[in-house]
């Protein structure tokens, strides 16, 4: 059997050696004498010099000396004398000098025998390692001529026997982990050996990797235990190959593949069946062992069905499907033979079928003789009645092929009728993935077709006049699907090339997506709001790359407007959508939100649940996500509902003053100013305490335009204080910030000086300043400062810690000022009051260094008027002893 008459091409991996790992000291005082010399040996012949047979057999002959020697070491390395990785190596490139034409040494024989000794022992073979000597080997085995046994080629038949033993020898050491078959280096290797069964075009090299790949399944079956099970995925794929071959014309080939076929019926119950039961198969199944090919069928069906995975089924049948298609009259009988035992009755749980489909009419034109085109016929209607939906989703996407010849794919389901209901509700799920509930299994024929043909097939259904009133019913949802379809095409530019390749009359898929949406809107009743949206312009910015996003809010405000009756459900499906943090199409989801929310009828629904999902959007932190949100927040200031769970977008809105981003922090900023315009004390007197502590870094900010809005959202925050309703935090707060204010009078931006000035003046009423609100009014900062320090002279350390604390600001005349003011403090200390100015020395003695010399002057001043203060402190402290000690004298 030769579907594909070629040789076969197997991939290498290549495993690049390392010469750091080579010990320069190797310890060989644990070795005798003939070790010695073998390691002798193997450091001379690594050296590059021509190389004859002989040197080549004695370079082999001691590697596995020393390999013998390392392995009887308790902990025993090969690196400990030479890297093992270069020694593969060189055997590898030794292995690949060798002909193909011929075999006439033992060279071949003893590299296998190398690469088994030195499996043996550690380091370990890496996995690539493994697969490039196995490729290597095979490649110089399996090509061979095929030599007859015959007394006068005796001794080159034995050769090629013992080659044969040193190259399954190979093999089964290589394919074990630990004391354990590794099933994952198994697949490997028979995705090596394969190839030269189904693409080579000589009988002899079939047959000897047939017969390999039978004795190695043969040593696996000899362990109830393996390793990597789970990675084995192969079975579909060798069972479908094996099965061909077992009818095979050629009764040695047929014999071969009947007993690999047998291994794997083998370990697969060794594997999977239950335990209990596992003896009594095993006894039936060794009854028909290398038994005909109708034994074979019989048992290829007992296990497609009961041992076999989904996927693994369906690679047998693509297997079989791939013998049909390939035009060979033997290979064709051969795969409906299978194909009719397998699916005789129902079809089992089979995946990729959309695959399988695709394959049948890709291929069904080559598939001329009647056998054949009568298998195929009942393979897809089983298919079709058992998988229905992913039929009909795959034939959408190859329906345009009927103009080479096919049949429409339609008239073969004519007799399987499915609603419009059903057909829709499938198409919906293809466009909106499933929300599997978390104790959920995931659903196992989940379809791989395009959302674009899943779209085209939303179209056509939507042209079905008698259906349109069906159409209410998934306005809602499709509305949502086929807008978030517009935003991935227009956005992201993605269109799967295969897609197209069918979609001939759909162009331009973004332009075809719109079509399917405005004629979902037609058949739903909402002509006049085509019109209307088309009238904005937001059909041309929907499709508009850099204005996409404008286009998502004209349609939502089109809706808000003419109070469209499926807003409601719009709104739950959206939230529903955000719901999943990987959701794709958040932007438009949010986009469309902040709009949506305008209408009084969501609004009204809006809730805890609902308003938290959204809340965890903030945690994306990208500037385009956080504008959309922190506009959104704004939009929950309009409706009394909304309003009333705005506190739990709050603390996130603070958070963005953070950003790294400017313009997501100017953003917050704007919208914290139009908070306060929307919110009153009594409904966010939380908010505004934490806001006027998250305010306190940006009044030093460098840009004049967030510090100008960080004095006037303050400004705006006092504004909603009531002195009646001063609570602690806040007029700690307040207090805390008094001279800030003042000594921003003296800020470069004139705008921040106005504000700051209407900001004192808000400040002394709620704290009851009187006086001091007619000095906050015109009076300059110096005037301003020391009638301050009058009034709350009580407070004069406080007012120290908050000048020391300008010290820091980037603008020199606010320094200047603060040094000023430090002073001032200082000499109105008493002597109590000095003890705790340590603080405030350290930073006059730091500002003395300070660029502006204005600055550094004043801190010396300011530093002299200390030291004045502390001598005439400690004066009076001691004229106030010496009087003591006087008067204590008189009493005594």
């Amino acid at each position: 059997m030769n579907p594909h008459p070629n040789k076969p091409t197997a991939s290498r991996l290549t495993f690049q050696p390392t010469t750091s790992q080579i010990s320069l000291e190797p310890i060989l005082s644990g070795l005798c004498q003939s070790e010695r010399q073998a390691y002798q040996i193997i450091l001379e012949f690594m050296e590059p010099e021509e190389e004859s047979g002989l040197d080549k057999m004695t370079f082999l002959m001691a590697v596995e000396t020393l390999s013998d020697a390392v392995h009887a070491q308790a902990n025993g390395s090969m690196n400990d004398y030479y890297p093992k990785t270069l020694l593969a190596k060189k055997i590898e490139r030794l292995l690949l000098e060798e002909s193909t034409e011929v075999l006439d040494s033992s060279i071949r024989q003893q590299c296998m025998l190398c690469i088994v000794a030195l499996s043996q022992v550690n380091p370990p073979f890496h996995l690539c390692q493994k697969l490039d000597l196995v490729n290597s080997v095979i490649a110089r085995v399996f090509p061979l001529p095929l030599i007859m046994p015959s007394l006068d080629r005796k001794d080159n038949a034995s050769l090629y026997l013992q080659t044969t033993q040193a190259l399954d020898d190979m093999l089964q050491a290589l394919v074990m982990d630990n004391r354990h078959p590794n099933m994952l280096i198994l697949q490997n290797f028979l995705e090596i050996i394969l190839p030269w069964i189904t693409l080579s075009d000589k009988v002899h090299e079939q047959k000897r990797a047939l017969g390999t790949i039978s004795r190695l399944l043969r040593f696996i079956c000899n362990f109830p235990e393996v390793t990597d099970m789970m990675s084995f995925s192969i079975n579909g794929k060798l069972m479908g190959i094996l099965g061909l071959f077992c009818m095979d014309i050629n009764q040695e080939t047929s014999i071969e593949a009947s007993e690999a076929l047998h291994y794997v019926f083998k370990i697969l119950v060794l594997q999977r069946s239950v335990r209990q039961k596992t003896e009594t198969i095993l006894r039936d199944l060794q009854k028909n062992f290398r038994g005909n090919w109708i034994a074979s069928m019989q048992s290829i069906t007992l296990f497609f069905r009961k041992y076999l995975t989904p996927t693994e089924r369906a690679d047998m049948i693509m297997v079989a499907m791939e013998a049909i298609a390939s035009g060979e009259l033997l290979d064709i009988i051969a795969a409906s033979k299978m194909l009719k035992m397998i699916l005789k009755h129902t079809v089992p749980e089979i995946a990729k079928v959309s695959e399988i489909i695709q394959y049948i009419f890709c291929h069904i034109n080559r598939i001329t003789e009647p056998t054949a085109q009568s298998t195929v016929r009942k393979i897809f209607l089983l298919l079709a009645q058992a998988y229905t939906e992913e039929v009909i989703l795959t034939l959408f996407q190859i329906e345009d092929q009927s103009h080479t010849g096919v049949d429409k794919p339609w008239e073969i389901l004519a007799s399987f009728p499915k609603g419009y209901q059903l057909v829709m509700e499938y198409l919906l799920k293809r466009l909106i993935p499933l929300q599997e509930a978390p104790d959920q299994e995931p659903s196992c024929h989940r379809p791989g077709i395009s959302l674009l043909i899943a779209t085209r097939a939303i179209y056509k259904l939507l042209l079905v006049p008698s259906q349109r009133l069906e159409t209410q019913t998934f306005f809602a949802s499709l509305f949502t699907a086929l807008l978030f379809q517009i935003s991935f095409l227009v956005v992201d530019g993605s269109v799967e090339t295969q897609s197209q390749q069918h979609v001939t009359e759909w162009v331009n898929p973004v332009s075809s997506t719109l079509e399917t949406l405005k004629i979902l809107m037609r058949s739903s009743g909402y002509m006049e709001y085509i019109a209307h949206i088309q009238q904005l312009g937001g059909w041309e910015l929907l499709v508009n790359p850099e204005r996409h996003y404008e286009g998502v809010t004209l349609l939502a405000r089109s809706l808000v407007i003419k109070n469209c009756w499926h807003n409601r459900p719009i709104f739950s499906i959206l939230i529903k959508t955000l719901k999943d943090p990987d959701c794709a199409n958040y932007l438009s989801a949010l986009a469309f939100l902040t709009e949506l929310l305008h209408c009084p009828d969501v609004a009204g629904i809006v809730d805890d649940k609902a308003t938290n999902i959204l809340a965890k959007w903030f945690k994306r932190e990208e500037p385009v996500t956080l504008k959309l949100l922190l506009q959104m927040a704004v939009v929950f200031t309009k409706h009394t509902n909304t309003v009333r769970h705005l506190h739990i977008l709050q603390p996130h809105i603070l958070s963005c003053c953070y950003s790294f981003s400017t313009d997501v922090v100017t953003e917050t900023f704007i919208t914290l100013k139009r908070l306060l315009e929307g919110l009153t004390w009594q409904q966010s007197s939380s908010f505004f305490i934490q806001l006027s502590f998250t305010l306190v870094p940006f009044f030093e900010e460098e840009s004049d335009d967030l510090r100008l809005m960080a004095f006037q959202i303050y400004r705006s925050l006092l504004a909603k204080v009531k002195r009646r309703a001063l609570v602690f935090p806040l007029k700690h707060q307040i207090l805390n910030l008094i001279v800030l204010l003042v000594l921003h009078l003296q800020d470069v931006n004139a705008q921040v000086v106005e504000s700051c000035r209407l900001t004192l003046r808000s400040t002394a009423t709620i704290l009851g300043w009187s006086k001091l609100k007619t000095v906050f009014t015109g009076s300059d900062v110096f005037t301003i400062l020391r009638a301050l320090l009058k009034q709350e002279l009580n407070r004069a350390l406080w007012f120290l810690k908050q000048s020391v604390a300008l010290f820091k600001s980037p603008q020199a005349p606010i320094r200047q000022v603060a040094i000023w003011f430090t002073g001032q403090i200082i000499q109105a200390l008493d002597v109590t009051e000095m003890e705790n100015i340590e603080e405030a020395c350290t930073a006059l003695r730091h500002m003395q260094r300070d660029p502006d010399p204005m600055v550094s002057c004043l801190a010396v001043q300011t530093l002299y008027i200390l030291a004045v203060k502390e001598k005439q402190l400690l004066t009076k402290t001691m004229s106030s002893c010496f009087c003591m000690r006087r008067h204590r004298r008189r009493n005594l």
